[in-house]
């Protein structure tokens, strides 16, 4: 299956390797040209339409993100990739570069597959959830590809990496620019923040759209001083703008980003709200089984002592 990756890359796996192992804000690497690009192109004219993906906000309102996880579905150039995705040579490649060995690949591409964001939207800045929810696999690795010719740095939407969101004046700060056929691979640990910029574009690119493929390497196991506590995604919510300091005028485009903000922020609180509400009801259902238990055990020594001789 390695037919699919482009000869120069297989090439400098050494160079890639090292690249990883040495980058900062937390072990990455960027691959130009990392598919064959007859098969990378092929798979831009191939991407799903927009309403053919998951883009229903929390409300079941269309928004500005669609995904599709049933990559096979998507014809037999996206088969492929799930068979590459899969294939033990490529997970083995992925493994020598990034050090990571026994990688799993995830038939479900929870969270993964076809990725599309259009104009207004944002991605606040995260870690990712450390526990596959179905297998409890460790989520160690991110491969991004992307599928965006002529993706430019003023139209937002770079990928981001992180040191620490949450120290502004000390945050380390890596852009990697979305443009085709170009590869991220970054490690997820519980300090691998990254997310990107709204994504501004001009009246002429209108019908443009970011859009990416991504997929999600686990393990069974993981070194315990690297493990947390089970989490789903975390995210830390974005600032005011510098621009926006006393005195200034907001124009429209800058109520878009506040109603963008607000928007976002919104929908973390509701996330962690349902999932208080949840584990709310499991300490409840916990708490009745412990009673009914103890009821039902005090019961049995009641009716024990009852059919004693006495």
């Amino acid at each position: 299956m390695l037919h699919l990756i482009d000869p120069a890359v297989l090439g400098r796996e050494d160079e890639i390797r090292r690249a990883f192992a040495g980058a900062r804000p937390f072990r990455h690497c960027v691959i130009d040209g990392f598919l064959d690009d007859g098969f990378a192109r092929r798979l831009l004219e191939r991407f799903p339409a927009f309403e053919r993906g998951n883009h229903l906000d929390e409300d079941g309102r269309p928004g500005g993100k669609s995904t599709h996880d049933r990559l096979r579905g998507l014809g037999e150039d996206y088969a492929a990739l799930d068979d590459l995705a899969r294939s033990e040579e490529f997970l083995a490649l992925v493994g020598r570069i990034t050090g990571i060995p026994g990688l799993l690949y995830d038939p479900m591409y929870f969270g993964g597959g076809t990725h599309e964001n259009r104009h207004g939207q944002a991605l606040d800045v995260h870690v990712d959830f450390n526990h596959h929810p179905a297998t409890g696999w460790h989520r160690r690795l991110n491969l991004i590809v992307y599928l965006n010719p002529d993706w430019r740095a003023e139209w937002g939407g770079a990928l981001e990496l992180h040191r620490d969101p949450y120290d502004a004046a000390n945050d380390e700060v890596v852009e990697v620019l979305p443009l085709f056929n170009r590869c991220v691979i970054f490690e997820t640990t519980e300090h691998s923040w990254h997310g990107f910029r709204r994504i501004t574009l001009p009246p002429e690119h209108a019908g443009t759209s970011r859009r990416s493929l991504a997929l999600y390497f686990y393990t069974e196991e993981r070194p315990a001083e690297e493990t947390g506590p089970t989490h789903s995604t975390v995210y830390v919510d974005r600032g005011l703008p510098d621009r926006f300091v006393a005195g200034y005028t907001l124009t429209r485009a800058d109520r878009d980003e506040l109603d963008a903000l607000v928007t976002n922020q919104t929908g973390h609180n509701r996330r962690l709200y349902r999932e208080i509400e949840r584990l709310q009801a499991e300490l409840e259902r916990t708490a009745l089984n412990r009673l009914a238990g103890a009821l039902r055990r005090r019961w049995a020594r009641y009716r024990v002592r009852r059919q004693r001789p006495q």
